[in-house]
């Protein structure tokens, strides 16, 4: 493969799709008005912009580092700069269906959305995390790009900025409840990746992890499921109610309170296979969570 392509301009990229550029921040296409030069080979894409996509014919692969993402006709994905995304697999004589909606980040510096901007976590979603949308959804979707698409058309005045940011806004507060569902719809799967979790977790304090790599980070089973750490970590939430970390500490606590019934064992050398470099570390975190230090809860029981 070629070197990466940086994509770092909204010129750059109508350019490529053949289109007008209205805003020399912000783009969106109508891909049946576009004409760009299907790539004769996988093509990688450094992203300096954010870029949202409505699929709603499938022409080919999005692969994230060495993962794809699960995307179909009628789903929306997702980037942010800074994202290498590779293209690849093309289906000949298929022409792309859907839109895209693409904006600097300067577009947005200084706005309410600008401020807000990384509390929209499925923008770093990498596997098998595309939002898949309802006829319904899609509509709303289609709506508020359909407004913006207006006021593209009307020009840039002082009002062109409030507008544009609010109804992306709009769009993306859309789309944090339409991921909402898709956690409760697809809630098999998230149960089976819930199961999967807990036998990780069961697996990393049972088998001499601890002791050969520290304690377990959320990234680490996230890696393990081929999941982003905040798709995993949202999805653990709306599956237990709790947090991937606090579930992650609860088993650590549950572990710790077990092997402290082995008075064979200093509380040091349980802080050490427990993970921890430093056993003041593990006394500090087991008081904070249990109200009691490791040695009086000993004592204790």
């Amino acid at each position: 493969m070629d070197d990466t392509i940086r994509l770092d301009s909204i010129g750059q990229y109508n350019e490529n799709m053949k289109v007008e550029t209205l805003h020399p921040l912000i783009s969106l296409i109508d891909f049946a008005n576009a004409n760009p030069d299907k790539p004769l080979k996988p093509v990688r894409i450094n992203y300096g912009l954010f870029a949202i996509y409505l699929k709603d014919i499938k022409c080919g692969d999005i692969k994230y580092g060495c993962n794809y993402y699960d995307y179909q006709e009628g789903t929306l994905v997702f980037v942010a700069p800074g994202q290498v995304l590779t293209l690849e697999n093309f289906r000949d004589n298929i022409k792309p269906k859907g839109r895209a909606l693409l904006f600097h980040p300067d577009l947005i510096r200084g706005t309410s959305l600008g401020q807000h901007i990384k509390d929209y976590t499925f923008f770093s979603y990498e596997v098998n995390e595309a939002l898949h949308l309802s006829e319904r959804e899609r509509n709303i979707v289609v709506d508020i790009m359909n407004q913006i698409e207006y006021e593209l058309g009307r020009g840039i005045d002082k009002h062109s900025k409030t507008l544009i940011t609010t109804s992306i806004e709009l769009l993306l507060n859309y789309c944090v409840r339409f991921y909402d569902r898709q956690f409760i719809t697809r809630g098999n799967v998230n149960k089976d990746i819930l199961i999967k979790f807990e036998k990780l977790l069961e697996d990393y304090f049972n088998s001499g992890k601890t002791q050969a790599f520290g304690l377990p980070s959320v990234g680490y089973f996230a890696d393990e499921l081929n999941l982003s750490p905040n798709y995993f970590g949202d999805l653990i939430k709306k599956e237990s109610g709790k947090s991937a970390q606090e579930t992650v500490q609860l088993k650590l606590l549950d572990v710790a309170k077990e092997r402290l019934f082995d008075t064979s064992k200093s509380v040091s050398e349980i802080a050490y296979e427990l993970g921890f470099k430093y056993p003041q570390h593990f006394t500090r975190l087991f008081k904070n969570a249990v109200g009691f230090s490791p040695n009086e809860y000993r004592l204790q029981n």
